[in-house]
């Protein structure tokens, strides 16, 4: 293409070759090209799994962004034990809150991964200041994204750089809220495979999608996986293992000021702090933040960084309290309760069995629930002020009179739970094989 450009612009008046060269660039620029890869994206996926399917190894790329929102522990270890495929997880920079936050996330997940004996590879060298090109130095066949949304991730990285590559996705978290954001933006249109959460998630593809969920696979969610074969689950991951202290999880979301402002944080979070006193002889609250909620803290102007430093500092040494940033599967199994506003933890605690609070902090984000998030919030206990809360805490987490348990247990085991015998991660990798290796 370079060659032909070069031959064209040399043969042609220089005023032809701007006006091509503008139309090219408002064309790139347009949606008119974004529709025109719904348009075409079936085309080339087709042709790359024809491709593919001559190679006697499949090269998998997993793009990594926060270690928290990691969904494909198991897929990646299938992987790493099958005979035809050869994963990498790539840790890409998050570049919407500054190099610091950039450098500060990439490097911790890098080391996560890396301590866990796993294939793993930064994309950004922060002493060269270079960027790794994945397409030239690894030229993968798929590529699994972790987040879907543009300007999230460094534009080296986002799906329109890879339009010949075989791109499949996993929704980080169970998406309980009906925002479009969640199921049709262009990533959502264009990318290969979204391997769905349950057979809601799909119908709610089909009407919300441009392409009305034609790339949806119902699989289960892989985050569900860990939570569930997990039989003999850490509990060294709480500061104290006394048998006289129940283990509570209090997870604020981050979107205090914007959106349907369904973070409680501004208001609760000196009472989480008196609850810890108030029953340090019998709760141990571990403090598990979305990880957006620091960042955005150090920005606001009533908080800033020495006060947002300060407040998780207490966490941190607080006798029966604790700061979590990172990967929660072992937290959730051995806790005995969680209380929190977060969308993408309602339905995932579901399966750890534990009764859950959702804190409600004001009625419109009630009305923010799709099909699913409906149900799924009809199985929380629900609080509205410091009052409920503390009722919460007496009655159900340390009385123990949990009368929604067995709904709970309903629900996960005819809605969570696909296939009893194999996990959401062996069906994606199942669907893999028969679609490569077995057409």
């Amino acid at each position: 293409m370079k060659k032909i450009r070069e031959i064209v612009k040399k043969n042609i008046h220089p005023k032809l070759w701007r006006f091509l060269a503008d139309s090219y660039i408002f064309i790139m620029t347009n949606r008119l090209y974004v529709y025109y890869l719904f348009y075409i994206s079936p085309k080339r996926q087709e042709k790359a799994l024809k491709r593919i399917r001559k190679k006697d190894k499949i090269k998998v790329a997993f793009f990594l962004i926060h270690e928290s929102v990691w969904k494909y522990d198991l897929v990646y270890r299938l992987m790493v034990e099958h005979p035809k495929f050869d994963p990498v997880i790539f840790v890409c920079p998050v570049v919407n809150y500054g190099k610091d936050s950039m450098l500060y996330e990439m490097n911790k997940s890098f080391t996560v991964f890396k301590n866990k004996g796993y294939n793993v590879l930064r994309t950004f060298d922060d002493i060269t200041g270079k960027y790794l090109d994945i397409q030239k130095e690894y030229a993968p066949d798929i590529i699994f994204y972790t987040n879907p949304y543009n300007g999230l991730i460094d534009k080296r990285y986002y799906i329109y750089k890879f339009p010949t590559t075989l791109i499949c996705y996993v929704p980080y978290a169970i998406m309980t809220t009906k925002y479009d954001s969640f199921f049709n933006l262009d990533f959502h249109n264009i990318v290969w495979k979204i391997f769905s959460e349950t057979p809601l998630h799909h119908k709610i593809l089909t009407e919300k999608q441009k392409i009305k969920a034609r790339n949806s696979i119902v699989t289960g969610f892989p985050g569900f996986d860990q939570l569930l074969i997990n039989k003999k689950p850490d509990d060294k991951v709480w500061k104290s293992t006394s048998e006289n202290l129940k283990r509570v999880i209090w997870a604020p979301h981050h979107l205090m000021k914007e959106l349907n402002k369904v973070s409680n944080f501004l208001e609760y979070y000196d009472y989480f702090l008196e609850l810890a006193n108030r029953y340090q002889d019998k709760l141990q609250i571990a403090f598990k933040p979305h990880p957006l909620l620091r960042l955005k803290l150090e920005k606001d102007p009533d908080w800033g960084k020495k006060k947002t430093d300060a407040y998780f500092e207490k966490w941190d040494i607080l006798a029966n309290g604790q700061l979590e940033n990172g990967n929660y599967d072992d937290l959730f199994l051995t806790s005995d309760a969680l209380i929190h506003d977060c969308g993408s933890f309602m339905a995932e605690y579901l399966v750890t069995g534990k009764p859950t609070l959702f804190m409600v902090r004001n009625e419109a984000v009630m009305e923010e629930w799709n099909e699913f998030g409906q149900k799924v919030v009809s199985l929380h206990y629900q609080s509205r002020n410091f009052q409920e809360v503390d009722d919460f805490i007496m009655d159900v987490v340390l009385s123990e009179k949990d009368w929604m348990k067995e709904d709970r247990k309903t629900f996960v085991r005819e809605f969570l739970i696909q296939n009893p015998k194999s996990t959401a991660s062996e069906n994606i990798l199942r669907y893999l094989e028969g679609q490569i290796f077995k057409y």
